[in-house]
This record gives structure tokens, C-alpha cells and sequence, in this order.
């Protein structure tokens, strides 16, 4: 193997002995020593493991910034995954509706490349009266560093954490896969999900739409449908597109675990399924999509190895 220098900033996945929750876990923060390998955190904490004990250790820089290009040809990605049921770009800005069902696939987001994003008061009106000719309030989606909150508009709701990762630097499940994984979803699947409209020909209509390679439906847990009690345990989405830069995402979303089964690792095994299968069909990378507040989704999305990437957030027309 070959390992960074000492002093540099890594990325360090180790296993764990038997009895832990998760196989494996990772720290991130400077490389002390290489044999053996300690790794000391931002928050001091000291990690020394032996070298059969390393999954990888990949270096990260000096507190390298991410890129403003990751982050839009990350997003562009995103919004293959999420294309609603139409959508057009208006001068750089990527317009998507799905008959209101989803932040994701009913707003407009400012993806074009430098040069050919126009500013907003140049297309704001345009953009407002897409969205009234669909029924549906005008909604942005701006990512960090790709455009300005507009005057007149507010932010909805909390900032969401678009956490991802390098695929080779997770540990996968592998052997008999547990997860029942469906092209679109079907009754055990939706005995799980939480409808946010009552037209579920709309929801499954927008949950199987992907401008990419593959879309599937997981799920864990079989047992009686339409029932409050059914035994279908967790669910999940994945998507796998392709972004400006070539790079394949799995796009992991709408993970839910049954409110009695959570911290069993249930969460834990599914994503890690759901990212294998993104693997084998074709993702390099992955990435997900989190409010910032949801602390505990985001502690288990670290122990998959998954980092924050960066930041977006909605805006609505200011009404006040």
C-alpha cells in the first residue's frame, strides 16, 4: 500500500472488532505516523490502528476546498436523478416540475456553465411564469457559490447537506444481498413511504424518472400490505447518472427506517446494499441529500463514508 506522507490530511477506514454495530469506521484529519498509522482528529481525539487493520487511506490535502465546478457538475448529476416529469433550461437555469410532488422535481436550479448562466433579473420573469403556467409556485434551488439568494425571494426551510463519496473508498456489502431491489415501487414498498400528495400515480410516476443509466427502489422486511403494522422494515431510492465531468453517481434518497426499528442498523445495511448496487451498475461515486439538522442520519451517512460536499438550499418569492 501506498500511504501519504506524514503531516498530510487523509481520509483513514479501518475495521473494527467483531461485537461494533459497523464493521468498519473512519476519521479524517492528519496523518501522525505510518507505522503504525495514528491519525490525529480536529477535535484531538487520537486513532492508532495496525496496517492489516486499514481499508484505505486516501489523502484528502491541506483542507483543499471543493471546487465550484464539483459542486455544479455534482448537482447537475443530482438533477438527472430528480428530472420530474418535464423540464427545460431557460438560459443556464434548469427548470423541472413533476405536478408538484417533491422539492427536487418542482424547482429551478442556476446549473449552466460560466458564461452561460444568465442573472436572475433576466430571466425571472420568464422563469415565474413557467411555473404559473404548471400551477405551481415558482421555487429556486441554489447551491453554494452557484448563485445568489435574488432580492424578494426567501429561503424555505433548513440548508440540506449534500454529503458523497469515492465508491472505492467504502467497504460494500458483499454475498446474498438482503434488500429487495424494484425497477419501480410497488405496494410492499409503499407500505413504508409516507405520501406527501394522495396521487400516487404521480409519485411513482416522478419516483421512477431518471435522465441516467438505472433507477431502483429498495426495501427491507416483507410481511402484510396496507396495514400499519406491515413488516417492511426500510426503505430507500437509488439512481445512478452521469455528470458534465464523466463521473457516475449513485444518487441514495428517500431512506426511511420504521420508527421502532431505528438504531438497529437497519438504515446502515440498506445504504450499504443500495450503494453496491449502484456499483454494479456503473456509479464511481455516490452521494445523498440531508437537512442539516438531522444529526443522527448524517452520523450513520459518516460511518458509510460518505463527507459533506457541500450545501444548497430552497427559495420561495418573499410574501411578507
Amino acid at each position: 500500500m501506498d500511504l501519504p506522507a506524514a503531516g498530510a490530511r487523509v481520509v483513514l477506514r479501518y475495521t473494527l472488532p467483531p461485537g461494533y454495530s459497523h464493521p468498519v469506521t473512519d476519521v479524517v484529519g492528519t496523518l501522525e505516523s505510518t507505522d503504525p498509522i495514528v491519525v490525529r482528529a480536529a477535535d484531538g481525539r487520537v486513532v492508532q490502528v495496525r496496517r492489516d487493520e486499514v481499508v484505505a487511506l486516501k489523502e484528502l490535502g491541506s483542507g483543499r476546498p471543493i471546487r465550484t465546478s464539483e459542486i455544479r457538475f455534482l448537482e447537475v448529476a443530482a438533477a438527472q436523478a430528480w428530472p420530474g416529469l418535464e423540464s427545460t433550461w431557460i438560459d443556464g437555469w434548469l427548470l423541472r416540475a413533476g405536478r408538484g410532488f417533491s422539492g427536487r422535481a418542482n424547482s429551478a436550479a442556476p446549473l449552466g456553465m460560466p458564461g452561460e448562466l444568465a442573472p436572475w433579473h433576466e430571466v425571472s420573469e420568464r422563469i415565474t411564469d413557467w411555473y404559473r403556467a404548471r400551477d405551481l409556485t415558482p421555487r429556486l434551488l441554489l447551491p453554494d457559490r452557484l448563485a445568489a439568494m435574488p432580492a424578494g425571494w426567501a429561503a424555505s426551510g433548513e440548508d440540506v447537506v449534500v454529503m458523497a463519496a469515492d465508491l472505492d473508498m467504502l467497504t460494500l456489502p458483499s454475498g446474498p444481498r438482503t434488500t429487495t431491489v424494484t425497477e419501480a415501487p410497488d405496494t410492499h414498498w409503499f407500505a413504508r413511504y409516507e405520501p406527501r400528495t394522495s396521487d400516487l400515480d404521480t409519485e411513482t410516476a416522478v419516483l421512477t424518472s431518471v435522465l441516467g443509466d438505472s433507477t431502483a427502489l429498495g426495501r427491507l422486511g416483507f410481511g402484510r400490505i396496507g396495514t400499519t403494522d406491515s413488516a417492511v422494515l426500510a426503505i430507500a431510492r437509488g439512481a445512478v447518472t452521469t455528470g458534465p465531468d464523466g463521473r457516475a453517481w449513485l444518487g441514495l434518497s428517500g431512506v426511511t427506517v420504521a420508527a421502532g426499528h431505528r438504531r438497529r442498523g437497519l438504515g446502515t445495511l440498506l445504504c450499504g446494499e443500495m450503494l453496491a448496487w449502484g456499483r454494479e451498475h456503473g456509479a464511481t461515486h455516490a452521494y445523498l441529500q440531508v437537512t442539516e439538522s438531522n444529526y443522527g442520519a448524517r452520523a450513520m451517512y459518516r460511518h458509510l463514508g460518505l463527507i459533506d460536499h457541500h450545501h444548497y438550499r430552497y427559495a420561495l418569492p418573499d410574501r411578507r
